[in-house]
């Protein structure tokens, strides 16, 4: 009897397509996760720009974006505009959006009245600025006049030496034919101090701005609502106190004429909120006497 022959099986070669297609679906599949999780929400991108841009334009640092983004209740940043700040990148046409910053950031220019003081005091103060006695600087809130305590205080005390006394007749007549606010700030050293009079440098610095004050309106006859007061103590120092010549430095009182204020800066009233000078909301800032002599 023949034997039947055992039929050969077929051999596929393509078996690898079938691992080969489930490699390429989770590779599409990863992929797909990796872009969806890339994607930035565009609508914080949209609250993102709105904040910077109105950071910038309420600080006045910046020049003013020339696209303004608008505000609305029912959604905060249209996608139209969501959509061309998260192109921007791709644009590289960034000037569209905020315009280049010119030159450094800087305190700003002061107030024309501000730099003809400055230049008047230079004047009246040259022998005490060029012994270093004295410093005239501009900064943000005003110009700074700088006594510092080697030429107008003994160590721990808040009495103007008699020495002193000329260069601060000169400094007082020349503010006294202006009309700006005057600040006395009263600055120390870090060496804590504790003798008879003082316990601690806040005494100290604050007592020397206090009889300043009380000095300009009893002696100078200037008006209490000119003049405010604060002491510092050693918290605000203008060189290190790892130095003698740095302490020295900061062992000063600052006179600060204020510039003048700006409509920014006005408190809000109605036409007919006209307080009288009298009123509780005209009285003279902190610091100064509730009474003139």
């Amino acid at each position: 009897m023949r034997r039947k022959r055992k039929s050969e099986e077929h051999v596929s070669h393509e078996r690898w397509l079938v691992s080969y297609a489930d490699f390429i679906t989770l590779l599409f599949a990863f992929f797909v996760v990796l872009y969806a999780s890339s994607q930035v929400d565009k609508r914080k991108v949209g609250k993102l720009a709105l904040s910077i841009q109105v950071a910038f334009q309420e600080l006045g640092v910046f020049e003013t974006s020339n696209t303004k983004i608008p505000l609305s209740d029912a959604e905060q940043v249209p996608f139209s505009k969501v959509q061309v700040v998260e192109n921007a990148d791709r644009t590289t046409d960034l000037e569209r959006f905020v315009q280049p910053m010119k030159g450094v950031l800087s305190p700003g220019a002061p107030p024309a009245q501000i730099r003809e003081i400055q230049s008047e005091l230079e004047k009246v103060l040259a022998p005490e600025i060029r012994e270093h006695v004295v410093e005239v600087k501009a900064r943000r809130d005003g110009l700074v006049v700088s006594l510092r305590e080697v030429g107008f205080y003994e160590s721990g005390s808040s009495a103007l030496r008699p020495s002193a006394r000329d260069a601060v007749d000169r400094l007082a007549a020349a503010l006294k034919s202006h009309s700006e606010s005057l600040r006395i700030e009263g600055h120390t050293d870090n060496v804590p101090i504790h003798n008879a009079h003082f316990a601690s440098n806040w005494e100290l610095s604050t007592a020397r701005a206090s009889d300043l004050v009380k000095e300009l309106i009893d002696h100078y006859r200037f008006e209490p609502q000119r003049l405010s007061a604060a002491g510092y103590a050693e918290y605000h120092p203008v060189a290190p106190n790892n130095t003698e010549e740095g302490r020295g430095r900061n062992r000063r009182v600052d006179i600060v004429i204020l510039n003048p204020p700006t409509l920014e800066t006005l408190p809000l009233s109605s036409p007919n909120s006209d307080a009288p000078q009298n009123s509780p909301t005209a009285s003279p800032p902190a610091g100064a006497p509730s009474k003139s002599p």
